[in-house]
């Protein structure tokens, strides 16, 4: 089963993965005019009800699957208003091939006819609320058919996630959806599940997709995207302002730190963005717990680790807080040891290098042994394309043990919560440089602060590789932290939609 979200995910990573939309469009246009096929007899009178996006492109694309049916194509709106690229160049095929079609300019103007199918395109599986004209007008006239209609992927009106129907929706007899079984559809027995040639890396690697995500509703204020809290400091100063540094350029509207009062002058030093707020002391302490729980009651996420040391009275402080904590938090670094030992209602996002990772008791090193550095940020194993899938297989195990979303850092990162388990690509031998996996934990905790860990987790691993990357594509080898601060936000909204 898969969410309208995930779906439209789903299909922008497979243009990633070399299977670009238009290919999937001719594969679902094939199988809806399957679908008619097994309806109705060649010669039989098909009316196609097709709205400007994608999904009227896909009945676009059926039409011309049916050349041996009496078929009529009614577009709802001027074709110049059609939404995307592909499904123009699908109806401009139509008036190529001189197919019979008809534009709607206004819900007065639609005419079935007389029909035997009528194929449902008007809205897809993106649409939510109650249907606007013409759409409704055209939505009625489909139910007022004494004919066998055909839905594509979901009943217009319908929301594909819910079920619900907020105003009219059409009474389909059969439904084509593609790829997997869209939420709505789980409990009818007249849908077919269409196998449009979507490749299992679309689903399993993140991709550009995974970024629809962080869409930004304009009328946002102030907090809406997020308050970030990062513990961490005492022996080092740079790793806490690197991941606070990196949760506001990753979208968090503010990032506090609660470090020692002995460093705090330096790490505000860093950058006039980050608010500091200290406690007395050159490192944490059990004694301070109160305090930062206190602090942390008043943001989204804390991320917990960067630079705070592993000394037995920090660790034990790190046991106390994740004790007492019931909220969000990203742990790194030297506090990772702990979490396998502690009993917690927070809900966490673990980032480990493949040696933190045996510490805490996960899977040894790949086979091919250890690299100092690895391509995500911080030393970890060397994964190939050989040892990914059994590494990836392992991390999940080990995650459903922990009871807490983790993220593996290496060449592949492995991102899993013990039922669903993404992979990443991004990221180059360049990022062996430290502090790279300090901005990484900054980058999940702001993603973390409006997703959920697994999709935060993900989507902050592939920004992080591919801030590297842009990185080095501009300047060689030789990068620094600070450079992938500058990078993160042209990789998570440089690029726009497809």
């Amino acid at each position: 089963m898969i969410t309208s979200e995930r779906m439209a995910a789903v299909d922008r990573n497979a243009a990633a993965v070399g299977v670009p939309r238009k290919q999937l469009m001719e594969s679902s246009g094939n199988a809806v005019a399957r679908a008619v096929r097994e309806t109705a007899d060649a010669g039989a009178t098909v009316a196609v009800v097709a709205g400007r996006g994608n999904n009227g492109g896909d009945a676009f694309v059926a039409a011309r699957f049916l050349s041996d049916y009496d078929v009529t194509v009614h577009l709802l709106g001027r074709p110049e208003t059609i939404g995307t690229a592909i499904s123009r160049e699908n109806w401009d095929a139509l008036q190529q091939a001189e197919l019979p079609t008809a534009v709607v300019k206004d819900s007065e103007s639609l005419d079935l006819g007389d029909p035997d199918v009528v194929v449902d395109a008007v809205l897809g599986t993106g649409v939510s609320g109650a249907p606007r004209e013409p759409e409704a007008t055209a939505i009625e006239a489909v139910n007022d058919a004494d004919a066998t209609v055909v839905a594509v992927d979901v009943p217009s009106g319908m929301d594909a996630d819910t079920g619900e129907t907020p105003g009219v929706a059409v009474d389909a007899d059969r439904v084509v959806t593609f790829h997997d079984v869209k939420p709505a559809l789980a409990d009818r027995g007249d849908v077919t599940v269409a196998d449009i040639g979507i490749p299992e890396a679309a689903e399993l690697f993140v991709g550009p997709g995974d970024l629809l995500q962080l869409d930004r509703d304009p009328q946002a204020h102030k907090g809406d995207f997020g308050r970030v809290l990062v513990v961490g400091g005492g022996p080092y100063t740079g790793a806490p302002a690197l991941s606070a540094q990196a949760a506001l350029r990753a979208g968090a509207d503010l990032a506090y730190l609660a470090v020692p009062d002995t460093i705090a002058e330096t790490v505000q030093g860093y950058s006039e963005n980050l608010i500091v707020d200290s406690y007395v002391g050159t490192r944490l302490l059990p004694e301070h717990v109160d305090e930062v729980l206190d602090r942390a009651a008043e943001v989204d996420v804390v991320v917990l680790g960067p630079g705070l040391g592993d000394s037995g009275d920090t660790l034990a402080a790190v046991r106390q807080f994740l004790a007492a904590y019931d909220g969000k938090a990203v742990v790194d670094a030297d506090a990772l040891q702990v979490v396998p030992d502690v009993d917690t209602d927070a809900d966490l996002v673990c980032t480990p290098h493949q040696g933190e990772l045996r510490k805490m008791g996960g899977p040894g090193a790949a086979d091919r042994g250890e690299a100092a550095e690895s391509a995500s940020g911080d030393s970890g194993a060397v994964s190939s394309e050989d040892d990914w899938r059994e590494r990836a297989d392992a991390v999940e195990a080990f995650a459903a043990d922990l009871g807490h979303a983790v993220l593996v850092k290496g060449a592949y990162d492995v991102v899993s919560d013990g039922e669903t388990t993404r992979v990443n690509r991004t990221g180059n031998p360049g990022m062996t440089v430290g502090g790279t996996g300090d901005v990484l934990a900054g980058a999940t905790a702001a993603l973390f602060s409006t997703l959920d860990a697994v999709p935060a987790a993900s989507v902050g691993a592939y920004a992080n590789g591919d801030a590297g990357d842009r990185v080095v594509d501009e300047q060689g080898y030789g990068l620094l932290a600070t450079d992938l601060l500058d990078a993160l936000p042209a990789a998570l909204w440089g690029d726009g939609d497809e």
